[in-house]
């Protein structure tokens, strides 16, 4: 049988760094295992990596409320530790550190003092179901997840626009059975959504008014404990899913085409990525299930590199 287009290039990651046994929370309980993992222990578990402007790697560790950061070297350093469970996180041009936190809404880290404050607590004096993921577009419009318990059995879920300055606040869609990472196209007309439970990937074209209008799918996935969990965007337009629950992250072209996967040789824990180092070709991946964060260089295979918020005004985030 011949395929559409030439089977994707397997490309094998290594570990950058992984969580410190210092920091590692080893026989202590938390809220988020028990109500996540049926109280099974759990001594980390990270997500929400992005680069600031010196190559540091910031991440988040959900069960125990921390933001850690990883050198150009793969040193780790603690940043902060607080009340809640941070899941997304992402850095604005203007330097601040924005979380999305299943717990408190959307908040902001100072990475001088390690003082985590609230942004947005909620829409309106109505709660949010559980803030998960964040992205910026190249006017600093926060896009965010709230995903909450959400899934094929509550497709409920909901994507915000908020604008940090003005306050202004935009539900997109409120029909989304599990929404998690996202990532605006290079035009910024489209935006691609992580739906988890869907096992999914959906496009959402944004109207001249800024409305979700004519909402489809994009890529289908199948098998695995999860699904499609985190995203990021090449420089050619395409789109990058960490396929958690099967150890994979997924390399597609701009119309989808799958280029080349990623493997983990940790656990299957790969829950989102983000592209940094030289020329930021090399893709660093959260593997959750060992807290270890992987590395993969994609520019040897396809001559890629990813492609940064705000690219449109010169900045590097």
């Amino acid at each position: 049988m011949s395929y559409p287009f030439p089977q994707p290039v397997v490309i094998d990651a290594t570990v950058f760094t992984e969580l410190p046994e210092a920091f590692r929370r080893r026989n202590t309980s938390s809220y988020w295992a028990e109500r996540n993992r049926r109280g099974a222990e759990v001594d980390c578990f990270l997500e929400g990596p992005s680069f600031d402007r010196d190559g540091n790697l910031y991440f988040v560790d959900i069960p125990f409320g921390r933001i850690f950061k990883a050198a150009p070297d793969g040193d780790v350093s603690q940043v902060a530790e607080y009340d809640g469970q941070p899941n997304g996180l992402k850095i604005h041009q203007d330097g601040r550190i924005f979380i999305a936190d299943f717990q408190n809404g959307i908040m902001l880290l100072d990475p001088v003092t390690g003082a985590v404050t609230p942004a947005l607590r909620d829409a309106e004096s109505e709660g949010f179901k559980g803030c998960n993921d964040l992205h910026f577009d190249c006017d600093g419009m926060l896009y965010f997840t709230d995903q909450g318990q959400t899934g094929l059995q509550d497709p409920t879920g909901r994507v915000y626009r908020w604008n940090p300055d003005s306050g202004e606040l935009t539900c997109l869609i409120n029909t989304v059975p599990s929404p998690n990472g996202l990532v605006l196209d290079l035009a910024e007309h489209v935006l691609y959504l992580a739906v988890t439970r869907a096992n999914a990937v959906w496009r959402l074209p944004l109207s001249p008014s800024g409305r979700v209008v004519k909402v489809g799918l994009f890529l289908q996935f199948s098998g695995g404990r999860a699904g499609p969990d985190g995203l990021a965007l090449t420089d050619a337009g395409g789109v990058v899913v960490c396929q958690t629950g099967m150890g994979l992250v997924w390399v597609h072209d701009v119309l989808g085409r799958p280029i080349a996967v990623v493997r983990s040789p940790r656990g299957l824990g790969t829950t989102n990525c983000a592209f940094g180092g030289p020329d930021n070709r090399t893709l660093y991946i959260t593997e959750s299930d060992t807290g270890t964060i992987l590395k993969a260089e994609l520019a040897p295979e396809l001559g890629i590199a990813g492609h940064a918020m705000y690219s449109g005004h010169g900045a590097k985030s």
